[in-house]
């Protein structure tokens, strides 16, 4: 459920409206990157102005407990903080848990909200991607198997490991955050500067075969990859698609 603005325990001074941000950001409940829709700092309540604060839309209303069909035993509880003094990490991509997760107590497994609420299926009326907890087929991106939870296509030609996308946007937005070394930019460039290296990636893959058949493999590999970058950010929508598609292609 969507609601157009909502008081939240995390950021309890000001109210957060909803909002679509066309520039990556950093959520302030899972740490995680995201982008899309978002609840994001309106100000107002008498404690000043807004603050640079944002959230996943699965972080900003989470159901308090959840189920998964990989784990058919398990009842994931949603904590503010992951458990115990222990680092702990995602089960579903393999990176830290640093904020907001669902953990299992019984199990003692962890999901960020956004992994935890992946869709089964990616569908755009082209292309279908399922995603499984695991597969024997290489990645497409790290050409490793059995890394992390993967959307497989339909055709079974194409994986792609949910670790391997949120390395790719990390190590692609970095500078988005923290700026170039002596760079004064604050998190204010544009998201066009971050794309690149996602088609080189894709065409490199493809390089030993021949033009045609290395065009539209990358076409199809890119457009998985669209709609699984869309899915982990926490917004699997036409409008993220559609703007990574152009930047992919530009």
């Amino acid at each position: 459920m969507k609601y157009n603005e909502i008081s939240h325990f995390s950021h309890p001074h000001h109210t957060l409206k909803f909002e679509y941000a066309d520039a990556p950001f950093k959520c302030d409940g899972c740490k995680e990157v995201g982008i899309g829709s978002s609840y994001k700092c309106s100000g107002g309540g008498g404690y000043g102005g807004a603050c640079n604060f944002d959230l996943h839309t699965h972080c900003a209303i989470p159901s308090p407990t959840i189920t998964h069909p990989f784990y058919t035993k398990c009842s994931f509880q949603f904590l503010s903080r992951p458990p115990g003094s222990v680092a702990r990490y995602c089960n579903a991509c393999e990176k830290d848990v640093s904020g907001f997760v669902y953990h299992c107590k019984s199990c003692g497994f962890d999901l960020h909200p956004c992994c935890a609420k992946l869709p089964m299926v990616l569908d755009d009326g082209e292309i279908k991607l399922y995603l499984y907890k695991k597969v024997s087929a290489p990645c497409h991106r790290c050409g490793r198997k059995g890394r992390s939870w993967s959307y497989r296509s339909s055709c079974k030609k194409y994986n792609l490991h949910v670790a391997c996308v949120k390395e790719m946007l990390v190590d692609s937005w970095h500078e988005i955050y923290y700026g170039a070394p002596g760079s004064t930019n604050n998190g204010s460039r544009g998201l066009g500067t971050s794309i690149p290296s996602l088609r080189a990636t894709l065409s490199a893959h493809n390089h030993r075969k021949s033009k045609g058949k290395a065009q539209k493999c990358c076409e199809v590999a890119g457009l998985a990859l669209q709609f699984v970058i869309s899915a982990v950010l926490g917004d699997p929508t036409t409008l993220i698609a559609g703007l990574i598609g152009t930047l992919m292609s530009s």
